[in-house]
């Protein structure tokens, strides 16, 4: 049986890939979006600041991408999980669950893995009243007290965060969670401008259901708050982690700026796992870019 030959495979199948198949697909390139899940916003209850989309469900925000691909024939969406790519530019093997296919090219959109951190109470508020970036959350939870959980993912951005958490809230305090330091300098200019600041490790978050009330701390002390803005550690998923891609120093796939070209010639990849910088309508451009890219990588080859 002949093999199915696409002009690019889609993995994963968040802002980033949709982004790409919808702009892939206008250009009448054959394409396979392979999405199995699980998305990793699933906790998160709203997709905010998303230009016409603000405030929407990420399943809603997944379906209607989805049905906006319908119009173009060339694109096909698969609810599969990728297994394996194999081969090279303009020839990659791709397994499938359900079998496999050829990409001229290969477009990784898988998202990373965050790892939640071991503290009573974090998994199950992680995504209801455990953010990452203010400018997705800070607004629904505007005007009440807030923290900020020091790690060594996020050590050198506490002075930033915390003063800029002031333009949502006038409560603001930091946990240093005993692991990492904060200079005298820095510590007294949180404290000069009403920022606390708590150096002993947090020991349970607590709160009715998945909302926050408040952080205990080990020594005993416990301080109001509703909403946490924390920066676990991440990962690459399995399958990227076995391609041998290039990283960064910070574990994201190193791509070329303009081009989205991994270190692997004919991989390309959008999204989380190649930035710090993460939220869905940055993943969403940077998906548009890495399509505009492979069409014209496409379109240079011999005919």
């Amino acid at each position: 049986m002949k093999q199915t030959t696409f002009d690019a495979v889609l993995v994963g199948g968040g802002p980033a890939n949709l982004s790409a198949a919808l702009a892939l697909g206008r250009a009448r390139r054959r394409v396979l979006l392979a999405d199995a899940g699980p998305r990793r916003n699933a906790a998160a209850i709203h997709v905010n600041n998303f230009l016409t989309r603000d405030g929407t469900p990420p399943d809603e925000m997944r379906r209607l991408g989805r049905e906006q691909l319908q119009r173009y024939g060339s694109v096909e969406v698969r609810d599969e999980a990728v297994r394996a790519i194999g081969g090279e530019r303009g020839a990659f093997e791709v397994e499938l669950a359900g079998g496999s296919v050829t990409a001229r090219r290969v477009l990784l959109g898988t998202g990373m893995i965050d790892e939640l951190l071991p503290i009573e109470g974090f998994e199950e508020r992680w995504g209801h009243a455990i953010y990452q970036c203010p400018y997705c959350h800070g607004w629904e939870v505007r005007d009440r007290p807030w923290g900020f959980l020091v790690s060594a993912t996020n050590a050198s951005h506490v002075v930033p965060f915390a003063l800029k958490a002031l333009q949502w809230t006038d409560s603001v305090t930091v946990f240093t969670h005993g692991a990492v330091e904060i200079s005298d300098e820095d510590a007294g200019r949180l404290r000069g401008r009403g920022i606390r600041v708590e150096t002993s490790p947090v020991r349970r978050l607590a709160g009715p259901g998945r909302s926050l009330a408040r952080v205990e701390l080990e020594d005993g002390t416990e301080l109001a708050c509703e909403a946490l803005f924390a920066h676990p550690p991440q990962r690459q998923v399995p399958l990227v982690v076995g391609l041998g891609l290039e990283l960064d120093e910070h574990g994201y796939v190193r791509v070329d700026e303009m081009r989205c070209e991994t270190s692997t010639p004919g991989i390309f990849a959008a999204g989380d796992l190649t930035t710090r910088m993460q939220g869905a309508i940055l993943a969403a451009a940077h998906g548009t870019r890495a399509a505009a890219m492979i069409n014209v990588d496409l379109a240079m080859e011999p005919g």
